[in-house]
């Protein structure tokens, strides 16, 4: 009799601690903070510019959001404008061992040394918004973002058919030695260059800022050359919306004696529209997180994907935008 009831204590004890065995492998398989396991979270890194503009914050609220709804690890940090802020969050992403690193750069140059070091960890880069200059494609993944020379080239056309083909133009110009202040520049002188009667007489950033936009056409509406300029062409909403102030405080009319023309069409620029004030907005969609979280979990899965991915984007002038206005979501 004791022999029986030592044999089934024994065979209890053996039981309850294969159970407990089973359930401690099936726990270390669903932990950590990788995604190379079943049920693991994906963690992604992500380098944000800043928020120096209505468009790049919701572009942010954008990637969040679709982040916090795929149930997506996101490790976020806000490089507030400055380039050595983000070397500083890629690395540190590099260091926590994150499954995939994404960023805006601020500029364009000086990204090589520290791609080189996520790559050599084996973390795959996506470029979201801006692009990089480096000498080796093979350090970024793929590029999801607008084509900033096509939207300097469409604020061109809508400029040169609005004035006949004639026009003394101000610009002001983003972030210097960022993607889209470079190539929108480019765009849009490719197309005036086809005409003779356009000309850019004056140029100056405004850093992507309402701020410094609204300084910098102050300044230069108190100069002799600013009464021969007729038309503004600004490298973003924000820094338009700026000089449109600095015009209306001058005693001119902005959209009438100064037609402007800018980039992004955040839901302010379809106000001033309203208003008169703007003339035309290119869009540049910052809505991009679906697009960017489709692109990351392909990459995190090894699947191959394109190396350059475009957002579909629309021209705005006054005409659409009371119609517009409360479909924007931005």
């Amino acid at each position: 009799m004791n022999a029986c009831r030592w044999l089934s204590s024994t065979l209890v004890f053996a039981v309850a601690g294969l159970l407990a065995l089973v359930a401690g492998c099936d726990n270390a398989g669903s932990s950590g903070s990788g995604g190379g396991a079943s049920g693991d979270a994906l963690v992604v890194g992500f380098s944000q510019i800043g928020a120096e503009s209505d468009w790049r914050k919701a572009n942010t609220e954008s990637i969040q959001s679709e982040a916090k709804k795929r149930g997506i690890d996101l490790r976020f940090s806000d490089a507030q404008q400055k380039q050595e802020n983000q070397i500083k969050s890629i690395r540190s992403f590099i260091a926590q061992g994150v499954d995939v690193i994404s960023f805006s750069p601020v500029v364009e140059t000086g990204w090589e040394p520290v791609l080189r070091e996520a790559k050599a960890a084996e973390i795959p880069v996506v470029l979201s918004d801006r692009a990089v200059e480096v000498s080796d494609d093979s350090l970024y993944v793929t590029f999801i973002g607008s084509d900033f020379v096509e939207e300097g080239r469409r604020a061109a056309r809508w400029l040169a058919d609005a004035t006949g083909n004639k026009a003394v133009i101000a610009e002001l110009v983003g972030t210097p030695g960022s993607a889209p202040a470079i190539d929108r520049k480019t765009g849009f002188e490719e197309v005036i260059a086809e005409h003779a009667d356009m000309n850019i007489v004056w140029s100056q950033s405004g850093n992507f800022t309402r701020t410094e936009g609204k300084e910098a056409f102050q300044a230069f509406l108190k100069s002799p050359q600013a009464q021969e300029v007729t038309a503004l062409f600004a490298h973003n909403d924000d820094m338009a919306l700026g000089a449109i102030q600095a015009i209306k405080e001058a005693g001119k009319k902005p959209g009438e004696d100064i037609l402007v023309v800018s980039i992004d069409a955040v839901k302010q620029a379809f106000i001033a529209m309203t208003n008169g004030e703007l003339n035309c907005t290119v869009e540049c969609n910052p809505m991009i997180g679906e697009q960017l979280f489709d692109l990351i979990e392909k990459v995190a899965a090894g699947e191959d994907v394109p190396k350059r991915v475009a957002v579909e984007e629309g021209v705005f002038t006054q005409e659409d935008a009371a119609e517009l206005l409360e479909s924007r979501a931005y």
